[in-house]
């Protein structure tokens, strides 16, 4: 078995182990440069992805060759080697840039200063959004978050590279501006004469039914397709608004031949956007998907301290796990809370305590308590999301592209509102209980396993309970 054998059978297991979004990003264009007496080295397009391989994903590689092998891997390395070796055959067809300077050393991709002390001065050209105060180093890492960190900061450091586009997707509050702010401060805090756009989408749309209008469509193609980081936004509300879509794909395009860097945010993964043309949609899974989730306890906390500390007003520990422990949906409660319980002890003269932060907290319960919704609500947001009639997925049709829609309208119906089965099968056009306890069930057990249904879940949650 030469190398390119032993790689591809490595990779067949891995390929079976990891996600797809995963194995794509993080094996494409490796292979092996040798294998002598246990020690097998590696070869990787750039130190982010030697670094994040050998960080995560070492066990993994690791088992793989051993029983491929069926002998035991003494020792792992790699090393950065941007051509795969001729004759074998590149294992992903990848479109490849000119060349980038490329990173020496772990050191080079997270050894940066990039604090809040040292502010942008100057806006960058065609744009005054971008806030200062949001860095790498005011954003609290935590597992939920880890990937889509690390990966807005190899962008930072080596833009147009080899993760381009990067989309970033997650719920409501989480952090995704924070992170394409970030990423646009680390650049220029780099080079300052660079020039970077960030916009929501509906405020690109609104430019670009703006230039239509007075016939100034190329003052809008020269300012989005001569930028060097172009940051869009939310993303999702591109839905439906056909022209948009093919004046972001041309400008996609022209960026992306140039080597400028694209970063997009979203509520969801692009396949999750509704009425996304197909070649969009090829676009923005090209490169790099990472998702954010919500915090976990540990990092609620570090958040909370974090803040508390940058507001000049420290919390205790005890109350630190407090407020994190009730306020658990996302990083914008948080400093929501964080901010009323600063102003009512200010206001009173009082020292933070248990007792005293407690009616502050109970007043601040999540949207997702306090707002009682209909049943029509859920029905209504379910279909929006997935882009289906209401009527259809009231009807009779067993299509899968109704079915499944209607499975979890039926869980969110007895897991949000707690209706009874009968109750859920009427509302879903006089369907027998059995029906809504066998959607139930099967919703339960699936999304243990599926990120993406948890992802859908956790979207259509936020729309339901904030109207977002």
């Amino acid at each position: 078995m030469n190398t390119h054998e032993l790689w591809q059978a490595a990779l067949a297991e891995l390929e079976l182990k990891l996600s797809k979004a995963h194995f794509t990003t993080w094996f494409k264009q490796t292979f092996i440069v040798s294998c002598t007496e246990g020690d097998v080295t590696i070869a990787v397009p750039n130190s982010f992805t030697r670094t994040w391989l050998s960080k995560k994903y070492q066990r993994q590689i690791t088992e793989a060759l051993e029983r491929a092998l069926e002998a035991p891997v003494r020792k792992i390395g790699y090393e950065v080697e941007l051509k795969t070796p001729d004759p074998a055959p590149v294992i992903f067809e990848t479109v490849q840039k000119a060349p980038v300077p490329e990173y020496t050393s772990t050191e080079d991709l997270y050894g940066f200063s990039t604090g809040s002390s040292t502010p942008v001065q100057d806006a960058p050209r065609g744009n005054v959004t971008i806030n200062p105060s949001y860095t790498f180093d005011s954003y609290v890492v935590g597992k939920q978050n880890e990937l889509a960190h690390a990966a807005a900061q190899a962008v930072a450091m080596r833009p147009g590279g080899t993760y381009n586009p990067v989309f970033i997707y997650g719920g409501v509050g989480l952090g995704k501006t924070h992170l394409l702010h970030s990423i646009a401060n680390t650049i220029l805090r780099n080079s300052p004469n660079a020039n970077v756009l960030y916009v929501t989408c509906e405020h690109f749309t609104n430019d670009f039914i703006q230039s239509v209008r007075s016939g100034r469509a190329k003052d809008f193609k020269d300012r989005y397709r001569n930028v060097d980081l172009l940051l869009i936004d939310d993303i999702q509300f591109i839905t439906g608004k056909e022209g948009t879509q093919e004046e972001f794909f041309h400008t996609f395009n022209t960026l992306h031949q140039n080597n400028r860097q694209i970063v997009i945010s979203s509520d969801r993964p692009p396949k999750s956007i509704a009425s996304l043309e197909k070649r969009l949609l090829s676009r923005l899974e090209w490169g790099m998907l990472v998702d954010v989730g919500a915090p976990d306890l540990e990092t609620r906390i570090a958040i909370l301290e974090s803040k508390s500390i940058q507001k000049g007003f420290p919390l205790g520990k005890e109350l630190l796990h407090h407020v994190a422990d009730r306020i658990s949906s996302n990083v914008r409660e948080l400093e929501g809370a964080l901010n009323k319980i600063i102003a009512y002890h200010q206001f009173k003269n009082l020292s933070p305590s248990i007792e005293s932060i407690l009616p502050v907290i109970s007043s601040l319960e999540s949207s997702a308590e306090q707002k009682t919704v209909s049943p029509k609500e859920v029905i209504k947001t379910v279909t929006s999301y997935f882009d289906i009639e209401v009527p259809d997925v009231l009807g009779k049709s067993r299509e899968k592209r109704l079915a499944f829609p209607r499975q979890i309208i039926m869980y969110l119906l007895r897991e949000e509102m707690r209706l009874s089965y009968p109750s859920i099968g009427t509302e879903l056009g006089g369907r027998d209980h059995t029906t809504a306890m066998h959607a139930y069930s099967k919703i339960h057990k699936l999304k243990d396993g599926d990120e993406k249904l948890q992802r859908d879940l956790e979207v259509i949650k936020e729309q339901l309970y904030t109207g977002a």
